[in-house]
């Protein structure tokens, strides 16, 4: 019962997935805008990374709790790397 379960959740989120809303198929943005847009995914992807990265070593070193402490450490690591860029111009 459970796999079927899981089996039919993942199944449906794979379909519904692949499917592009019909608003979003033709948004254009300003260079202006894709720039910014840009510079936000940076930021979110060396946050989620950090944190992600703490929360593993932390629940490696200290369970579930642990792995909280370190995912909150983790991002903040990568909140103030992603400060640290930009504030020296280097957007890479």
């Amino acid at each position: 019962m459970r796999k079927l379960l899981m089996t039919s959740v993942l199944s449906t989120g794979l379909v519904l997935g692949t499917v592009q809303p019909t608003f979003a198929a033709h948004h254009y943005r300003t260079p202006e805008q894709e720039y910014k847009h840009h510079q936000h995914m940076k930021t979110l992807k060396r946050v989620g990374i950090g944190a992600a990265g703490g929360g593993v070593i932390g629940g490696l070193a200290g369970g579930g709790t642990g792995a909280v402490i370190g995912a909150v450490a983790g991002g903040g690591a990568g909140a103030l790397y992603d400060r640290h860029k930009r504030h020296h111009h280097h957007y890479d």
